[in-house]
């Protein structure tokens, strides 16, 4: 079997260019049956070009050893055809990417409306290539190429629009993960509207699915939701402009059977930070079609003759053994492919002030953390909210980036210098994209926030939004932060964003463009990201929108972690952080122990739920319990021998926190010598409940000393199960097992 499956791919590599396919492995063209075959270690994805006009879609999953099936062609009554060939009806077929009023009744992926007014959209196949790496994406986060990842080009053409399409597959080999994006060039004399852009299609057999959300609000999001799919169209979306709260861009679709170890399961993310659209439509033809991109209700673009616009990336994975396997191929793509490289040998341990003292910031009162938290054992101070223009509260100075002359009486270079000789990291805290009408700038430029006109400007936590689509605010924004930060020694930054976009206008776009100011305000924020990553390279960026408002992929493209949520409380922190790990990597997730009061065994229980990610602290250190902050120590000395385990380690999912009153999960290294356990009860059980902890991946064969209580268990014994007994009445059982495997 082997023998033959080399052999098959020989002949498909000879059907490219003989000196060039080993180059070329994970895209084949194989010019006899006119199939592109997409390989990745794991699965394959299949393209066929029919009639030399269409792209059919034929085959995404595992890697088959007799071959892939052939394309469905299928026929129904009603549904359209070309003259010719009544064998292929685009309403009926399974399809690469489809068009809006040309003949597929189905959720479409592009609507182009043409210079005769007509949003009838069809594209033909023209050509295609392969070559190696990713093609970039004009202002746009997306991942980057490995030595081995090859992209797949295909151009099409509409002869009415007088437009070319180019879609892009680029193949992430070792992630077991596939990029899409699209390409619109037009070439004609006149402007054209689009007016619907999806950057992924894939459909996909059968019906019995799954669908998988992380659904929530502000202090709740990325909550865990598993819906069968049913008849029709559903969908997840954001319409703020942001990715949200509300509803995370990640969707997965599983089969109804597959368990988080067991059974197929797709998954698909949106590298994009905006307003979005995923779609799951069940038709009757008997399959399934998955969308993700920009939509078209909240986005809009006027190309002119000679322009080019390009979507944001999307990507997709397939995982034959089950939810986990899926979440371990995004873990991984996202660390490898997507996360700025590490700054730092470790991430800093940091203690935020804005729990402990909000507004309420001073030389002194700094100071005094600074001092204290060097003693107890942490890496950097991070100054939130209060340190600039007339901030005294949410209610003025937003825009005005200036140290506050009463706060710092030197200014801020000095004072943070000053602060670093303890021994301490400076972080500082800032809001670029917003503006309080309380402001010099907004005094000085009402004209460069989002509004329309004619129309009241809404308030939300007493701000308004700047125009980052205008290029004068992003330079604007760029001298402010230039002037107030290019002689501080800063080490990290907590980018944040607290509120959603409302009576989205643009003073500096004309009429026809005003549905662009969405998109283009997606593009400025990435913009300035870009520039404080290449103006202050050793500076560490962690985002935050309210919490998890932006927990997105473009986000990560440009932030080494995310604040996970405003809700700090250690039962949501658990749900929150199972659901971020269906799609994001531990390494992702900003995770502070807060508000433990005078109880240490309540900072054991936070630090249990924290050390599930990259560890933070966010209290007042300078009026707890020394029995409370003597703690703290001993959790940060664990957690440094955890940090690379869970920055980079396979992450297994035991149980379901929003499903039970009680998560449980573990990291293990790639060669199953270290393994660390996490159990957490999140709320007393009325009865006693033993509770089997399965860990799968342990060597049978080997011994695995627990290195916190120096209990030994065998291999055998940990597949089998650790049992655990709930705690009743006040009681919350919890415990980590630092697992190390014997040396022989």
């Amino acid at each position: 079997m082997l023998e033959k499956q080399i052999a098959v791919c020989y002949n498909l590599l000879k059907n490219i260019c003989p000196n060039k396919g080993e180059a070329q492995m994970a895209v084949i063209f194989d010019n006899e049956h006119r199939r592109v075959i997409l390989t990745t270690n794991d699965t394959e994805y299949v393209i066929e070009i029919i009639r030399e006009r269409f792209l059919g879609h034929v085959y995404y999953g595992p890697k088959t050893a007799d071959g892939v099936p052939d394309f469905a062609y299928r026929i129904a009554s009603f549904s359209p055809y070309y003259e010719g060939f009544f064998d292929f009806q685009p309403d009926m077929c399974t399809t690469e990417y489809s068009y809006f009023g040309n003949g597929d009744f189905r959720c479409t992926s592009l609507k182009v409306r043409s210079a005769n007014g007509s949003s009838v959209t069809g594209f033909e196949y023209r050509s295609h290539r392969v070559f190696k790496g990713h093609a970039p994406i004009d202002r746009l986060p997306y991942a980057e190429a490995g030595d081995s990842d090859s992209t797949l080009e295909i151009t099409l053409w509409d002869s009415v629009s007088q437009c070319e399409l180019k879609l892009y597959y680029t193949v992430f080999e070792d992630c077991n993960v596939i990029s899409r994006y699209m390409k619109l060039t037009n070439k004609g004399t006149s402007p054209v509207e689009i007016e619907k852009c999806m950057s992924l299609q894939c459909d996909l057999p059968g019906t019995d699915y799954d669908m998988i959300t992380l659904y929530g609000k502000h202090g709740c999001e990325r909550l865990f939701s598993r819906t069968p799919l049913h008849r029709g169209n559903q969908s997840i979306y954001s319409r703020r402009g942001t990715s949200s709260h509300q509803f995370n861009p990640f969707m997965g679709i599983c089969r109804r059977t597959a368990t988080e170890e067991k059974g197929d399961c797709y998954g698909f993310n949106f590298v994009y930070s905006g307003s979005f659209l995923g779609e799951a439509e069940v038709g009757q033809e008997c399959g399934c079609r998955v969308q993700l991109g920009l939509g078209g209700e909240n986005f809009g673009w006027h190309l002119s003759p000679g322009e080019v616009f390009e979507s944001p990336e999307a990507v997709m994975t397939f995982s034959a053994v089950g939810v986990g396997g899926m979440s371990r191929n995004f873990h991984k793509f996202t660390r490898d492919r997507i996360l700025p490289k590490e700054i730092h040998k470790n991430r800093p341990v940091v203690l935020n002030t804005w729990e402990a003292v909000y507004f309420n910031i001073d030389e002194k009162i700094l100071s005094d953390f600074a001092e204290k938290a060097v003693k107890y054992g942490i890496d950097m101070l991070v100054m939130d909210d209060g340190w600039f223009g007339a901030r005294e509260n949410d209610s003025a100075g937003l825009g005005d980036w200036w140290a506050n002359p009463v706060k710092f009486k030197n200014g801020l270079g000095a004072f943070v210098k000053k602060i670093k000789k303890t021994g301490i990291k400076f972080g500082i805290w800032i809001e670029p994209e917003m503006v309080n009408p309380d402001s010099d700038l907004y005094r000085a430029h009402p004209e460069w926030t989002l509004r329309c006109a004619g129309r009241e400007s809404m308030l939300s936590r007493e701000q308004l939004v700047l125009d980052m689509s205008n290029p004068c605010v992003v330079e604007y924004l760029k001298n402010s932060f230039e002037d107030a930060f290019g002689d501080v020694p800063i080490d990290y930054i907590k980018w944040d964003m607290n509120r959603h976009l409302s009576q989205v206008g643009s003073d500096f776009l004309p009429p026809e463009r005003q549905k662009e100011a969405s998109h283009r305000y997606m593009l400025g924020v990435y913009d300035l990201y870009r520039w404080f990553r290449e103006r202050f390279p050793d500076v560490m960026i962690e985002n935050c929108s309210g919490g998890g408002g932006r927990y997105d992929l473009g986000m990560m493209k440009y932030s080494h972690q995310i604040w996970a949520s405003d809700n700090t409380d250690p039962v949501w922190r658990t749900r929150i952080q199972y659901g971020s790990s269906l799609a994001y990597p531990a390494s992702t997730m900003s995770c502070h122990v807060s508000h433990p009061g005078d109880d240490p065994d309540e900072i054991e229980y936070r630090f249990t739920v924290a050390a599930g990610g990259i560890l933070g602290y966010e209290m007042n250190i300078l009026n707890m319990d020394d029995k409370v902050l003597e703690r703290i120590p001993g959790q940060i000395e664990r957690y440094r021998r955890w940090e690379e385990l869970i920055k980079t380690g396979d992450f297994y999912r035991l149980s379901n926190p929003c499903e039970k009153i009680y998560g449980s999960y573990y990291f293990t290294d790639s060669a199953r010598n270290t393994i660390l356990l996490t159990f957490v009860q999140l709320e007393a059980d009325k009865d006693y409940k033993e509770i089997k902890l399965r860990v799968s991946c342990a060597d049978k064969n080997a011994v695995y000393t627990d290195a916190l209580t120096k209990e030994r268990y065998t291999g055998d014994q940990l597949r089998k199960g650790i049992t655990v007994t709930t705690g009743t009445e006040d009681k919350r059982y919890y415990r980590m097992w630092e697992l190390i495997r014997d040396r022989a």
